[in-house]
């Protein structure tokens, strides 16, 4: 099992660490890549066609590096807006896909929730990681719990 973070921007990296963090925390295999849908898009299809079980696309602005990484592959595609000034049109851009082309989305900066979605999505087919999951989730449950 293996995700594949992409990044459209060097600067999206502090979003990425959030996913990559939660992500050795399962044990899961990933690697975290740059590429850009308009400054490099014959990289982005490269990437789309790897071997990847998931991919977690990282994107502010325009955002349109999920929907372009789903355009090329049939595997599941979480977008993870990058806050900005304006925030609204990365959060619209991941979102309103068109019908025929999902991208799974998450709040803004949220690589942690995007490497969650990306376990529970892994952990369909693998009952440890599932077991995991639940063990992470009584956890968190504990911190909110007096």
């Amino acid at each position: 099992m293996k995700v594949t973070i992409v990044m459209g921007s060097k600067s999206d990296e502090h979003v990425a660490k959030k996913a990559e963090e939660m992500l050795k925390k399962f044990g899961i295999e990933y690697e975290t890549v740059l590429a850009s849908s308009h400054r490099t898009p014959e990289k982005v299809k490269e990437v789309a066609k790897s071997d990847a079980d998931i991919f977690i696309a990282i994107a502010g602005l325009s955002a349109s590096l999920p929907g372009s990484i789903a355009a090329h592959t049939t595997k599941p595609v979480i977008g993870v807006p990058v806050s900005g000034k304006l925030n609204l049109d990365a959060i619209l851009s991941i979102v309103q896909m068109p019908p025929g082309v999902p991208v799974a989305a998450v709040g803004l900066d949220r690589g942690d929730n995007a490497a969650l979605l990306a376990v529970e999505i892994l952990s369909l087919k693998d009952e440890s990681l599932r077991k995991k999951l639940e063990e992470y989730r009584e956890e968190e449950r504990k911190k909110y719990v007096q």
